[in-house]
């Protein structure tokens, strides 16, 4: 190869190196993107608190993917059907009363794929004694579903208590 044809490839290899890096780094079109998926999420989270809070079992197990795995600090990794049997216990226990408050505190977003970064408030009120505050740090990671829904499909939690 000539000199001018190995300047015309160098040139042409940092040009297309300079247009991959704008591309991967342009805030308009990819943080466009991001800003909706972000809010899809937090709104699933949100959706999540409110369905709790107001005692909706089956609606509360919509945000977890069938392939649920998570783990919770001391206990063993558990499955969707475990979730979902602990929030039917808890939503129906008429000796108790569970609420949630939401802190998030990151949505990144890769794909279909998402993690977010939060801290749940637990408050338990149960009958004769005072309410009962935890704090449960966390993330979530979720997946996009055929049905275009984001569910987790990991989330790994450990509370504030000794």
């Amino acid at each position: 190869m000539g000199p001018i044809t190995m300047k015309r490839c160098a040139t042409a290899a940092l040009l297309t190196a300079a247009i991959l890096v704008l591309a991967f780094v342009s805030p308009l079109p990819a943080e466009a993107a991001d800003t909706a998926e972000q809010a899809a999420v937090r709104a699933r989270l949100v959706k999540w608190t409110n369905d709790f809070n107001a005692g909706k079992v089956e609606e509360s197990c919509d945000l977890f993917a069938a392939e649920l795995r998570y783990d919770y600090r001391g206990l063993p990794e558990r499955n969707y059907q475990d979730m979902c049997a602990g929030l039917r216990r808890a939503l129906t226990d008429p000796s108790k009363h569970y609420s949630y408050g939401l802190a998030i505190k990151d949505i990144f977003v890769f794909g279909d794929m998402a993690a977010v970064r939060l801290v749940w408030t637990l408050t338990l009120t149960s009958a004769g004694g005072p309410p009962k505050v935890s704090h449960e740090h966390g993330i979530d990671v979720f997946r996009r579903q055929p049905d275009g829904a984001w569910r987790i499909i990991r989330f790994v939690a450990y509370d504030d208590a000794d």
